[in-house]
């Protein structure tokens, strides 16, 4: 479907131009580089759809050779467009991760175009860090990322960087990186 086309497309931008361009996470540019990232349009229109697709994504990524698939973008295009029923939608998705024996195996990672840290006001850049084009529950393996936790140094300083990366950005940066934000 053309529509899907453009929505993987955007979400590929994102993470080329934003996740690994700006460096925002350290361990993505290698399974990018390398074709490993799985990206995942949901047809899902609720809550339930979704769970499912989330679990055979979880269960697709559980069978793969980390070789071939790393990582797993599912990108939510057609639901939970406001950002307090995505994070809402979190603890069900972990509620799955964890009742299907995935605990310490997946993590999932969140992502939307409205994100808003906690205890964070919602202008503020460093929200930006996790602003994606979609609503995106990014399924990580655990063990690929304390592999390369241990070959990182001071990885506890990676979010501090991003948000000092973001800050750091001018008006028009923002808009280039972002325009999803801006339109």
């Amino acid at each position: 479907m053309v529509i899907e086309q453009s929505v993987e497309q955007q979400v590929r931008q994102w993470l080329e131009q934003v996740v690994v361009g700006l460096n925002l996470c350290p361990f993505a540019a290698k399974p990018y580089r390398n074709q490993q990232i799985r990206f995942s349009t949901t047809e899902a229109a609720d809550e339930e759809a979704l769970l499912v697709d989330l679990q055979a994504e979880l269960m697709l990524i559980d069978q793969a050779d980390p070789e071939e698939i790393e990582t797993t973008l599912l990108i939510v295009p057609r639901m939970l467009t406001d950002f307090s029923d995505y994070n809402q939608f979190l603890d069900y998705a972990d509620a799955l991760v964890t009742q299907s024996g995935w605990e310490g195996v997946f993590q999932i990672a969140s992502f939307h175009p409205d994100y808003c840290f906690a205890g964070v006001e919602s202008d503020n850049p460093e929200n930006l860090t996790n602003r994606s084009p979609y609503p995106v529950l990014h399924i990580i393996r655990e063990a690929s990322l304390e592999r390369a936790l241990n070959h990182y140094a001071d990885p506890e300083q990676i979010p501090e960087r991003n948000i000092q990366s973001m800050r750091s950005l001018t008006a028009e940066q923002k808009r280039t990186l972002f325009p999803y934000l801006f339109s």
